[in-house]
């Protein structure tokens, strides 16, 4: 239902009531009824062609691709919603490259992912929570046979197959005793029921959003036979052996990622490439100040392309190709020309590579040599969050097949091949949007008021908008900020855009896609007037586009976007309203209390907070709230660990002793990502839209004239 017919029409239920009582007494005369059937008609023809929040429940999307390795087929994993149960769904399916077969693989109620090709592409290797916790399998492909191969106690990832077929290697948390003290406690009597045993925390990094306090543990590499059997952990000691691996191609030796120094804890870009063979015997190959990360061995064995990122003490640094050769010597940077940073990479043979890196709001495929000549082979990917338009994709590569995820603005990721011509091969959401309605995305390019830089953005017009007015506004910032949104499908701000808004959202300074000094840009100014600025520019230019209407403006935003909004409303009262959700109010407490904060006290800060308060005060949007009038709506799951619900209640207390019209809204359960489970995602925009249209002037005239016209 558009908001424009929000304001013309009564709501169905008064609709009902009205025509009910009018039959009860028998005085429905037939203007009356010819007016109601024209209402009735439009009500209804919007009501079913605009997308509503129920729709989410109905989305799909490709999340996962993995090419054959005889180029034939793509398996994808299927992510679908669960309404009776609140949950995504994964399940494998099976696309050839052709076009012409299309089926499921692993398809019930339980979740299927990670699949990998065995090298001959005879079997398929799959995690599933399928008799209860996750496990591997193994599927036979011309049989359909699967054979359970761990029964591990954790969840095992990064299941990478030997080149002879006969292993599957992975990673597993490990637990470890570790008890800090000897403390003697009296025998508990038989059938005594005490209170539970004491938590010791001794560790720098003690908690993890989504995992709460942290148990002592440890990631390492194990091994299993293919046909099943008992899983052996090949590397030891008290560090984390997680991320990408890769064998050599006689399978005797397994490259990984790691950082085996004692003060790992402080040192969160610090990692280097190791090769562990099946005695657990660990060599070191790499030794670089940063992170040396993502290993993947060439087809012969003679080279190894990683990924490395400086440890330079700044928020954002590229990250970038290299190649060594599998001694380690011979170091070199092969995209040193390409200003973004890089990932997922592929060898196509022993001498080119696939990698992927996000430009201008979209992701991209591209083929490097180890001369460092570069060619775009693949475009647009993304689509793989349904909630807000991230610039999230992924592909996978097999000679001159390159499988990938990609949507549009109007549909969530398909699955998409090339071998030179791009084919698509799924059309997963046809019956649940094909017949609605969406806004419609537009770019903006302006420039930012403060300084002349240039900023990318996009709104997303309401269904039948009309040129000839103003509509109101939501601005919505993306989270990081060294992250990036782009014109790519969103649940959430399509949900806000069939409310009737124009929905703006930008890619301002400090976001990725844009090359390395452009991200740095806030780096010791977040939040700030530079971000805060590049917001208004593009607010400012869509009102002088004669699209939004000034009167009627609203801000929201999440994570890093709570952070913003919070700051804005703090330097501005030009919004009706905001919502702000899991913000970052107070730096000073905020990196003493979440996850995050051993990294963002050195990388985001010009030293510890307590020699620096001046710096963190000013940062944080508490500093300004004596300025704040603006109705504030906050919202934050109540196990978050990276935005702590304390940052959340700071604003919220701070907002009722200045008698600002607020409400705090907590969201049970959740970590940080509130939006995580589909009844979530829809309880959150719902809670957006019902906070923004309390405030909206015009709305309320409209009503006001609705309720007069029904006496």
């Amino acid at each position: 239902m558009s908001f424009t017919i929000n304001h013309r029409y009564p709501s169905v239920k008064k609709r009902f009531a009205i025509w009910a009582a009018l039959f009860s007494v028998g005085t429905l005369a037939m203007p009356a009824t010819t007016l109601a059937s024209n209402e009735i008609e439009s009500f209804t023809t919007d009501s079913e062609h605009y997308f509503k929040s129920e729709d989410i429940f109905n989305l799909e999307y490709v999340s996962e691709v993995q090419v054959s390795p005889d180029g034939k087929y793509v398996a994808y994993v299927r992510r679908s919603n669960d309404i009776m149960t609140d949950s995504s769904r994964a399940n494998v399916w099976l696309a050839s490259v052709d076009g012409k077969s299309h089926r499921p693989l692993l398809s019930s109620k339980k979740s299927y992912y990670s699949v990998r090709w065995s090298p001959d592409g005879s079997r398929l290797a799959y995690l599933s929570n399928e008799e209860g916790k996750p496990q591997l399998y193994v599927r036979w492909m011309d049989t359909g046979q699967t054979a359970l191969v761990t029964n591990v106690t954790s969840n095992p990832s990064n299941i990478t197959w030997s080149p002879d077929g006969k292993h599957i290697a992975f990673t597993m948390s490990v637990d470890t005793k570790e008890k800090p003290l000897d403390v003697k406690m009296p025998k508990k009597p038989d059938g005594a029921k005490w209170s539970p045993s004491f938590q010791y925390i001794t560790k720098a990094r003690y908690q993890a959003d989504g995992r709460g306090i942290l148990e002592p543990a440890y990631t390492h590499i194990f091994i299993v036979p293919a046909d099943g059997g008992t899983a052996r952990q090949l590397t030891s000691g008290n560090y984390h052996h997680n991320g990408r691996l890769s064998f050599s191609p006689d399978s005797d030796k397994i490259y990984f990622s790691a950082n085996r120094s004692d003060n790992w804890e402080y040192e969160p870009v610090e990692a280097d490439i190791f090769s562990v063979d099946m005695s657990g015997n660990i060599e070191q190959l790499t030794q670089d100040k940063g992170r040396e990360s993502s290993p993947v061995v060439s087809p012969d064995g003679k080279h190894i392309a990683y990924a490395y990122r400086d440890d330079e003490k700044v928020m954002y640094k590229n990250s970038y190709l290299y190649v060594m050769n599998s001694d380690g010597s011979e170091k070199r940077n092969i995209t040193k020309n390409i200003d973004n940073s890089v990932s997922n990479f592929h060898w196509k043979d022993n001498k080119r590579i696939y990698f992927q890196q996000s430009v201008r709001g979209l992701a991209q495929v591209d083929l490097v040599s180890l001369s460092g000549k570069v060619e775009t082979v693949a475009s647009g990917l993304g689509g793989t969050t349904l909630g807000r338009p991230y610039v999230f994709g992924t592909y996978h590569a097999v000679g001159d097949v390159v499988a990938y995820t990609k949507g549009r603005t109007d549909r969530p990721a398909d699955l998409f091949v090339t071998t030179r011509n791009e084919r698509q091969l799924t059309a997963l959401n046809e019956d649940v949007l094909g017949h609605k309605q969406l806004g419609e995305v537009r770019e903006i390019v302006y420039q930012s008021s403060i300084d002349g830089e240039e900023i990318q953005g996009w709104y997303i017009l309401p269904p039948n908008y009309d040129s000839s007015k103003a509509y109101p506004l939501i601005l919505e910032i993306h989270g990081g900020p060294n992250l990036a949104y782009g014109p790519v499908f969103t649940a959430e701000l399509q949900r806000m855009a069939a409310e009737g808004y124009v929905v703006f959202y930008d890619n301002h300074r400090g976001s990725t896609g844009y090359g390395e000094r452009f991200a740095l840009l806030l780096q010791g100014k977040y939040s700030s007037e530079y971000d805060f600025a590049d917001h208004m520019s593009g607010v400012d230019a869509l009102i002088e586009k004669g699209i939004a209407d000034p009167k009627r403006l609203f801000i929201t935003g999440g994570s890093a976007g709570g952070i913003a909004s919070a700051y804005a409303i703090g330097l501005t009262d030009r919004f009706k309203a905001a919502v702000v959700a899991k913000p970052v109010i107070n730096w000073l407490s905020k990196v003493l209390t979440a996850d995050s904060g051993l990294y963002q006290i050195p990388f985001q800060f010009p030293g510890k907070p307590w020699d620096n308060v001046e710096h963190y005060w000013k940062r944080s949007p508490l500093s300004l709230v004596g300025n704040v009038t603006t109705p504030t709506m906050l919202i934050t799951g109540v196990e978050d660990k990276r935005t702590p619900m304390s940052e959340t209640e700071q604003f919220y207390q701070a907002l009722k002793l200045q008698k600002v019209d607020s409400v705090l809204v907590k969201v049970p359960g959740s970590p940080h990502g509130i939006a995580s489970k589909p009844s979530r995602m829809i309880g959150k925009v719902e809670n957006i839209l019902a906070w923004f249209k309390k405030y909206d002037s015009a709305h309320s005239e409209n009503a006001k004239t609705e309720d007069t016209s029904l006496n």
